[in-house]
């Protein structure tokens, strides 16, 4: 299961941001626009999966965050295949950023298997689509090794990080492409809920949000 970069390094960005640029880097400082990624991120999660660790990329993980950006399967999504350079300059331009985009290595019990970026959507050029509120906080993911997909991996740690994250942002947002079925299906089941449908520069994305965290009910005598 796939989602989609935070734009992509070639022509038009999403939303029209000329590719080669980071998410929300380029953005103006507004008040109380911190980022919501700290102190969220890092962080580890116990899923039934295993213990779950999320970790800003490190420029010894680039080779590896290359190799899954090769696959076919993540490039039909990502287009961020090819020559090293073009994942270098993806990532470590939001790493050189203002933390309103934090590209993060997902690990299972120490075993890297995940990209992430987890950024601002209410200050990227995304917000321009849609009703954005202040702190919208987007997730894109991937699952790189290729055993890793078809098995609901994606969804029990998107559901994690999500749960996670709620407790910083009021609102997550995700905007996979229409076409990519696993990823809709991920958000889903995670808790995210389908808003609208949105033409973008370079895809016809679906909206997802979710907002509150998992119901409890309590013991009643």
């Amino acid at each position: 299961m796939q989602g989609q970069p935070a734009h992509p390094p070639r022509g038009p960005g999403r939303a029209g941001r000329p590719g080669g640029h980071p998410v929300g880097v380029r953005h103006p400082a507004q008040p109380g626009g911190s980022p919501v990624t700290t102190p969220a991120l890092p962080c580890m999660l116990t899923t039934v999966a295993g213990e779950f660790r999320l970790r800003p990329v490190r420029p010894a993980d680039l080779p590896l965050v290359t190799k899954w950006m090769n696959d076919p399967a993540v490039a039909a999504y990502w287009s961020l295949d090819g020559p090293a350079e073009h994942t270098e300059r993806h990532v470590s331009a939001q790493l050189a950023g203002d933390g309103r985009s934090t590209p993060c290595l997902g690990l299972i019990d120490g075993t890297p298997m995940s990209y992430w970026e987890v950024y601002r959507a209410d200050l990227d050029p995304l917000a321009r689509h849609y009703r954005s509120q202040p702190h919208d906080t987007g997730i894109h993911l991937l699952l790189g090794p290729p055993d890793a997909r078809g098995r609901g991996l994606g969804s029990i740690l998107l559901t994690a990080l999500a749960d996670h994250l709620l407790r910083y942002a009021p609102r997550l947002v995700g905007e996979p492409d229409v076409r990519n079925t696993p990823s809709v299906r991920a958000f889903h089941n995670a808790g995210f809920h389908p808003a609208a449908e949105l033409d973008l520069p370079d895809k016809r994305a679906v909206l997802m949000t979710r907002s509150a965290l998992p119901t409890r009910r309590t013991a009643t005598a």
